[in-house]
């Protein structure tokens, strides 16, 4: 024996391995069956994260990959209303080769009389100073918008071909120039920086714009000076781009370089991505629901062995310590799943979708993003585990001991409390801390507590109200309402994760609804038909007359209008100034802005007074709800760069505007006499009584144009069917995500039902051996998982159609609008997906032998 102890000393005189570390790798040998759920909630939780993450992640490092390509060169240079001075080519063309562009909205016009909205890009023989101009046919730049026979050319995009019946050969009108369409544009390599179009794309010379008549002062032109450096190195063309800010600070010159080429698609990206990784973690929420009944499933199986280690003197801390390193190490082994099928999702879907996108992906692994959703994963699993653990770690050995089933739950200590909640709000602090708009990650979570606490409230009075009713005399019906309240009963369960993720698809679904109707409804009614822009001051009354004889029963109103960008706030410089993602946009680039004696239509004064006719001060009325987030109040001033010309105005009262009407508004309204003499173009609207058939407003859209062949008119209703469509498209992706949830609500109700198996055996048995039938018994299952369902549809109904009208009437300042068909989806997904989970673990549960059963109990 002394011998063998010696041999045996080696293997001890090293570290000792702790205990619950030692008993955790034991228990980890019969751990296999169980945690099947448990695994998949957290697979599919962290791999929505992880892999909406990777994939916002290839999505912006494409953009900047692509960036010289997407900007068309190094640096832009950007500029509204007029062209760069001889002081700013010069500085530009001192560091590279510099490239002219300049782009604006008209109407073409073809042979037949038919017009359509364009949005015309003239550019010079320089372009393009990177990447490659797509032609078909394909032909160089300078044969194919240079003038022959007075006619210039052109190459135009399918949509505008088809639009106006258009071939290779044939001739269009733009202004007061002519022009042949010598190719088919299929794709320009800076077409992403430019943003949203509205109207198909022309492409001519800047020759031939100037030709066109359509550049007069105060025509809103946006033009556009790439610039290509010699030197592609970063950091210089960092220091050349600030270099260009503090030379030309009072210009009205934007600066982008090719590390910000898309700032508005980036920016989308990434809200895109926030709010998918916020309804993805919701998922991982709903899982957390799954990983505590796995924990607790798997802690009864070891009951035996809990009790032996109780009675063998283990401690409290020694049980919670070895079955939460093991549930730990198998959480680690779900997660690690997680990560790697969310990593792999940017690879996928750069060789799945890389034709649909206009620029390639840039797949690789993220490690941010890995981290974050493995941070969300360890901090569920550990929020949703803490409480089983610690309720095993407080049950009595006579308890534990006891063969039969007993549903007394011991409640954890204080501890086991502090510390979930504790984990809870490390978990939304994270949430919180790596969004990029706080406020919607903070909005977004206390709905989701606020939706997890009344489902629990649902389930407790439920169950209250089962217990209270009188006891039917139908059999089926009694041991129907006894189920839903019993001791051990599912009913919890199945009302909180089925009622989540019901709850998000209700949202989504009727925000959808809601959004379509307004874009396809009143919308449509009540806006305007038409937007007349670039009207020539000049012209204003001659056009109000031509509006008054051709529709003289629609409504005109016209305003003047300027473009401006923001420069001080306040006194300090707007990019100082930090401000909500929601409300970025209004510092990010030039603004609509215009003047006016009186207070514009759609408006309400709110705060302060509006100025006199006779008022000379430079004033300015600012929208009620912006100012709020920028930080600004009566009495503030507002620096605005107008032509190059900066303009401070007084904010001398604030105003709540009407936008979803889409009549003429602006942020920003000066006094008349804040920009007396600048020129300026007109902004008009038309409105018929009533709306008017698509018939008439073609025909009156091709007789405007062929009188004014330099306003640019805007039919409403095809930039709102291009708007619903955009929608359709997102909307499409948000689903898409918020079936996730719904996915881990089915595997988490998996999940409880299985846990729940026991329950049913023994409840199956002892009735049979009383002499219940089958059919008795699978027709009161069958009653309770409906009840559950319908009580957790109708939950989810009331709680989305509630969730809806919050986001529509609060946010987006719209009428809410309730789908019948969606609530019907919800109950009818409710219930087959209860009834048929319950059937399944029931017919199990009706199939085992009496007699097997009988001899434990």
């Amino acid at each position: 024996m002394k011998a063998d102890e010696g041999q045996m000393m080696p293997q001890r005189s090293g570290t000792p391995v702790p205990a619950p570390l030692r008993f955790a790798l034991r228990e980890l040998r019969g751990a296999r069956q169980g945690f099947i759920i448990f695994l998949a909630c957290l697979i599919v939780g962290v791999m929505a994260i992880a892999g909406i993450g990777s994939f916002a992640s290839a999505l912006t490092e494409g953009l900047h990959r692509e960036g010289r390509n997407i900007l068309g060169g190094d640096l832009d240079f950007s500029l509204v209303q007029r062209q760069a001075g001889e002081n700013e080519r010069a500085f530009m063309q001192r560091h590279g080769a510099v490239s002219e562009v300049a782009q604006l909205r008209a109407m073409a016009r073809a042979g037949d009389g038919d017009a359509s909205l364009v949005e015309m890009k003239a550019v010079d023989g320089a372009y393009p100073l990177v990447g490659h101009l797509e032609l078909d046919p394909p032909m160089a730049s300078a044969a194919l918008l240079e003038e022959r026979g007075g006619l210039w050319g052109a190459a135009a995009d399918e949509a505008l071909l088809a639009r106006l019946n258009l071939k290779i050969g044939s001739h269009i009108e733009v202004g007061d120039a002519t022009f042949e369409i010598r190719s088919r544009l299929v794709s320009e390599p800076d077409q992403l920086s430019t943003g949203i179009s509205f109207g198909a794309r022309l492409l001519v010379s800047t020759a031939a714009l100037e030709a066109t008549g359509l550049v007069q002062p105060g025509s809103l032109v946006r033009w556009s000076y790439r610039l290509r450096l010699p030197d592609a190195d970063t950091q210089a063309m960092n220091a050349l781009a600030q270099q260009a800010q503090n030379t030309f600070e009072d210009s009205g010159i934007q600066v982008r370089t090719r590390e910000n080429a898309s700032p508005q698609l980036e920016r989308n990206v990434n809200r895109i991505a926030q709010f998918l990784t916020l309804v993805a973690l919701t998922a991982l929420l709903v899982g957390g629901v799954g990983v505590a009944n796995g924990v607790a499933s798997h802690l009864a199986t070891r009951r035996e062995v809990i009790a032996t280690m109780k009675a063998m003197g283990a401690s409290r801390p020694v049980i919670f310590s070895t079955y939460g390193i093991e549930i730990l190490l198998i959480a680690l082994v779900g997660i690690i799943i997680g990560l790697g099928l969310g990593a792999a999702l940017p690879f996928v879907a750069s060789a799945a979708i890389a034709s649909l996108l206009p620029f390639p992906l840039s797949p690789g692994v993220d490690w941010s993003a890995l981290a974050l959703a493995g941070l969300y994963g360890l901090l569920v699993a550990a929020a949703f585990t803490v409480w089983p653990l610690a309720a095993a770690q407080e049950a009595p050995v006579s308890v534990l001991f006891r063969d039969g089933f007993d549903a007394r739950k011991p409640r954890p200590g204080p501890f086991a409390m502090v510390l979930t909640v504790a984990l809870g709000l490390l978990l939304a602090a994270v949430a919180v801390w790596s969004a990029d708009d706080w406020r919607t990650a903070l909005i977004f979570l206390i709905g989701a507590v606020a939706v997890f606490i009344l489902l629990r409230l649902v389930a407790v009075a439920v169950m209250a109200l089962a217990r209270r009713l009188p006891r039917p005399h139908a059999p089926m019906v009694r041991l129907a309402l006894g189920n839903i309240h019993r001791p051990g009963a599912l009913t919890p369960t199945v009302v909180l994760s089925l009622g989540l993720g019901l709850t998000l698809l209700v949202t989504v679904a009727l925000l959808d609804r809601s959004l379509n109707e307004e874009l396809t409804g009143p919308l449509q009614e009540e806006a305007p038909s038409f937007f007349f822009v670039d009207i020539p001051s000049a012209s204003e009354e001659e056009f109000r007359a031509f509006i008054a004889g051709k529709a003289p029963d629609a409504r005109f109103r016209a305003v003047p209008m300027l473009r401006g960008r923001i420069t001080h706030l306040a006194g300090r410089p707007a990019h100082e100034v930090q401000v909500a993602a929601d409300s970025a946009w209004v510092l990010n680039s030039d603004r609509g802005i215009s003047m006016s004696q009186n207070l514009p239509e759609g408006s309400q004064l709110v705060a302060g007074e509006w100025w006199p006719a006779d008022e000379t001060r430079p004033l300015v009325s600012f929208d009620e709800k912006l100012a709020g987030r920028l930080g600004l109040k009566l009495g503030d001033t507002v620096s605005v760069n107008v032509l190059g010309r900066n303009v401070t105005a007084t904010i001398a009262n604030l105003r709540r505007v009407k936008w979803e009407r889409l009549n003429i508004n602006f942020v920003m309204v000066f006094s008349p006499a804040t920009f007396a003499g600048a020129p300026h173009s007109v902004l008009a609207t038309l409105t018929w009584p009533g709306g008017a058939d698509a018939a008439r407003e073609v025909a009156f859209l091709k007789e405007v144009a062929q009188a004014f062949p330099s306003v640019t008119s805007v039919r409403v209703k095809e930039s709102l069917d291009q708007a619903a469509q955009m929608l359709g498209q997102l909307s499409l992706g948000i689903r898409a995500a918020s079936i996730i949830t719904l996915l881990t609500s089915i595997l988490v109700l998996a999940g409880a039902l299985a846990a729940g198996h026991q329950h049913r055996v023994y409840d199956a048995v002892i009735l049979k051996t009383l002499g219940a039938t089958r059919t008795r018994l699978l027709g009161s299952y069958v009653l309770e998982y409906a009840g559950l369902g319908l009580v957790t549809a109708v939950f989810a109904v009331g709680a989305g159609a509630l969730a809806a009208w919050a986001v529509t009437y609060l946010v987006m300042d719209i009428p809410f609008t309730f789908a019948p068909m969606a609530a019907l989806g919800a109950v009818v997904a409710a219930l087959v997906l209860t009834v048929g989970f319950g059937l399944l673990g029931t017919f199990r549960a009706l199939g085992q032998a009496p007699a097997q059963v009988l001899r434990h109990l």
